[in-house]
Formats: structure tokens, C-alpha cells, sequence
């Protein structure tokens, strides 16, 4: 449904008010790949998409889409097409006039808009709901619409913006694998915001985390998780959070939760405060000379626990203190 195509970003920054809400941004999306934006609220996220799109001016930088340099082009001319986190559907049309409308105005013939229709609606499982209207769907029947009508845009890039923002747990847990199928089956490259690691996780091949308008990492879920570049990275990826042990020789040794071990002697003491029970696991709020530690175990500790805890050496992640980045 779209032409293959890449992406690349170059030192992208964008000011409000003298202020950097984007500072030099470097991004590559290859052609069928997706990317995830994962970051805290106010990030920077959102205007990335933005300003890729052509919704939002580029102060610096450059963006290249498919080798064509699309910094300053208009939106309609990028051949980029955008899902919103509110769907943007006409509530008084059909699913079907919301689709083959856009394809109406660019002169698409009645034909082939019909052939289209009828394959972008059979690939998302929408054929019996095109007569419906938008208050007559679910939430995630109208997140599959919004994502149909940007597939008929045949784009060269799309871009996804928190679209699973308003869906329950549940229905975000059942939708991740089919958006994953359909955005991984196209030659486009994708970038889909998002604040849900797991949802980041789910749906991207790579993961980009921003924090104050700053590119903090860019990797697979897996190198993010295993080998993050800094301690907001090191914090922000995984749950529960990552334990951080302040060193005498000015370093911080990180231990995710599972890699703590009860041991007999030695090790540090803590005390069980509180625990939750997470299917085959449980996770235990500990105290320490330290701070609070986490703790992901299969035990039957009970609250007022005493023990002491120790970890492998080659489970530890090392960070300068006074930086933050990895040691």
C-alpha cells in the first residue's frame, strides 16, 4: 500500500520563545522499519512527528525522505501521512466516505479508489463496518480506520502519534500485535510516538528515547534494556525500575531488579517493606542503608523480612556519577 522509502533526520531543532523544545535531533528510519519516540511527557515526542510532517517549522537542520531534501516543502507535498491520537474521522460520514474521500479529491478514479477501498479494508479486517459511522465503532475499529486512510494515502512515511492513547489496557495489549503486522508488512518507514514502553516495545524495531528535547539512545528494546547509554535511559527503560547504588569512587552501579540473589553472608542487608504479587513472580519493595531497592524473585518472603542481597558482577551497569553516561 505505499513506496518504499528511508529517512533521515539531521540536527533537527525547533524554538518556541527562545527556548529549545528540539535540540539537534539525528534520526535514521530505514524503509519498512518501524521507530519508536519514547520519552516522559513534554519530551519533545509529538513535535518531532511535527515537524517532520510540515505542521511545525524546522529552525535547523535537515529532513531527507527517500533522498529528497523535505525540510521546507508544505505538508501536502512530503508524502507523509499522519495518524493522530483523536483519529481525526468525519463523524457525520461512513468508514467508507472517510476513506475514499481523500482519494476523491486527488482525482483518483472511481475504479481504482473501489479496488483500494476494497483491499485496505479487507487487510484490516474492516469489510463488514464500511456503512458504519465513526460513534458506531469501537475504539479500536476507529484507530484502524485512521490507519487505513493514511495506507490509501500510499505514502512514503508514516507517522503515528500516541494512536493507542485512548484504548483500555486490554485492547492496547490485543491491538499491539496487529499494528506491528501491518507496519512491518509495508515498505514505508514508520515513527510511532509513544510514553508506553511497552507498547514501544510490542510495536518498534528500534526505540529513540528523548528527555528535554535531547536524543538520549537509539537501539533495539533489547540493547536499551541491556545496555543502556546513561542513568536516565538505565531508569526510564524496564519495570519495575532499574536499582541504582551510589559508589565511593564517584560511580553508579545499576542492578535491575531480577538480578538480585539472596545470599547467606555478605551482601547487603535490607528488609522487606512491601510486595506484589505478579503472576509467577513477585515484586518486593526493600530497605537498605542505600535507599529503597526492587526486587523481582519467586520467593516467599513476607513483609518485615530481613535478608541480604547480592548480585553477579557481570549483571552490573557502571555510570559517572558527576555525567551520567556509562562507564
Amino acid at each position: 500500500m505505499s513506496t518504499a522509502a528511508s529517512l533521515r533526520v539531521d540536527g533537527l531543532c525547533r524554538r518556541i520563545g527562545g527556548r529549545a523544545i528540539l535540540a539537534g535531533i539525528d534520526l535514521e528510519v530505514a524503509a519498512g522499519e518501524c521507530l519508536a519516540l519514547l520519552g516522559p511527557s513534554g519530551c519533545g515526542k509529538s513535535t518531532v512527528l511535527r515537524v517532520i510532517a510540515g505542521l511545525d517549522p524546522c529552525d535547523e537542520g535537515r529532513i531527507l525522505l527517500d533522498g529528497r531534501d523535505i525540510t521546507r516543502q508544505p505538508p501536502a507535498r512530503r508524502r507523509v501521512a499522519m495518524v493522530f491520537q483523536s483519529y481525526a474521522l468525519y463523524p457525520h460520514l461512513s468508514v467508507e466516505r472517510n476513506l475514499t474521500l481523500g482519494m476523491e479529491l486527488r482525482g483518483v478514479p472511481p475504479e481504482q479508489r473501489e479496488r483500494e477501498l476494497t483491499a485496505v479494508l479487507e487487510l484490516l479486517q474492516l469489510s463488514e463496518l464500511r456503512r458504519r459511522r465513526p460513534a458506531e465503532l469501537s475504539g479500536g475499529q476507529r484507530q484502524r480506520v485512521a490507519l487505513a486512510r493514511a495506507l490509501l494515502r500510499k505514502p512514503q512515511l508514516i507517522l503515528l502519534d500516541e494512536p493507542m492513547s485512548n484504548l483500555d489496557a486490554q485492547l492496547r495489549e490485543e491491538i499491539r500485535p496487529q499494528l506491528r503486522a501491518i507496519l512491518s508488512g509495508g515498505r514505508a518507514p514508520a515513527i510511532h510516538v509513544t510514553h508506553d514502553q511497552q507498547e514501544a516495545m510490542g510495536i518498534a524495531d528500534r526505540i529513540a528515547v528523548l528527555h528535554d528535547g535531547r536524543l538520549q539512545q537509539c537501539g533495539t528494546p533489547q540493547e536499551l534494556y541491556h545496555h543502556p547509554a546513561n542513568l536516565f535511559v538505565a531508569g526510564f527503560i524496564g519495570r519495575p525500575q532499574i536499582n541504582l547504588l551510589p559508589q565511593a569512587d564517584g560511580t553508579v552501579v545499576g542492578i535491575r531488579p531480577e538480578h538480585l540473589v539472596a545470599v547467606g553472608n555478605g551482601g547487603l542487608a535490607v528488609r522487606v517493606l512491601s510486595r506484589e504479587w505478579h503472576g509467577a513472580s513477585q515484586q518486593l519493595l526493600l530497605e537498605s542503608e542505600q535507599g529503597p531497592l526492587r526486587w523481582t524473585c519467586d520467593g516467599n518472603q513476607a513483609v518485615g523480612d530481613d535478608l541480604r542481597l547480592g548480585w553477579e558482577q557481570r549483571h552490573e551497569h557502571r555510570f559517572r556519577q558527576a555525567s551520567g553516561e556509562r562507564c
